[in-house]
């Protein structure tokens, strides 16, 4: 494997690493239930799960 003959400088490395920053989340607002959420991710509300406004997942009954 190839290696490197000398060492990177601070100056480089720093160059490099300034593309890697936080971004700000992206909000969306549902459709159906009008809440606000992470764009892309699937939210819960009211003990039921919403994917781009579909319902994916009710919570079941406990059985006693």
């Amino acid at each position: 494997m190839p290696n490197p003959k000398r060492r990177h400088s601070q100056q480089r490395s720093a160059k490099r690493r300034t593309h890697y920053k936080a971004e700000e989340v992206t909000l969306s607002k549902d459709a159906t239930t009008g809440e606000t959420h992470t764009r892309h991710r699937a939210h819960v509300s009211e003990g039921k799960l919403y994917y781009k406004g579909k319902l994916v997942a009710e919570k079941a009954p406990l059985k006693a």
